[in-house]
């Protein structure tokens, strides 16, 4: 797993959520105190925390095996978060196959030398 996943379902991830925040389409949610304005500020605001992870990777390439192990325990836990949220529109015609796969999955992907298929 690396930057370019977390990219590809963070982009995804949001425009799903950004469409719900346009005052031009006379949403007025996230923008209020009623409960559907805090649940769509919360899921956006975890999905942001989560694909946080452009520091983790470029630190994890130089560091010990120990914060190595640290680093990919963060990175898997960020990717489940994003993973679940973007499960949630796996109909949609932009939901790609990776979105699907486990976080240990991607470390079978650089163990072997022919990509896992979706």
């Amino acid at each position: 797993m690396d930057l370019h996943h977390f990219q590809r379902i963070t982009a995804f991830v949001e425009a799903r959520l950004t469409p719900l925040f346009d005052a031009a389409t006379g949403s007025t949610h996230g923008f209020g105190m009623d409960d559907t304005s805090r649940a769509l500020r919360a899921l956006r605001a975890t999905a942001l925390a989560a694909s946080a992870v452009e520091g983790v990777i470029e630190q994890r390439g130089a560091a010990d095996a120990e914060v190595r192990r640290i680093a990919d325990q963060a990175l898997a836990h960020s990717w489940d978060v994003l993973q679940r949220i973007a499960r949630n529109w796996e109909d949609h015609p932009d939901f790609l196959r990776e979105f699907k796969r486990d976080s240990w999955e991607f470390g079978q992907e650089s163990a072997s030398s022919a990509p896992a298929k979706g």
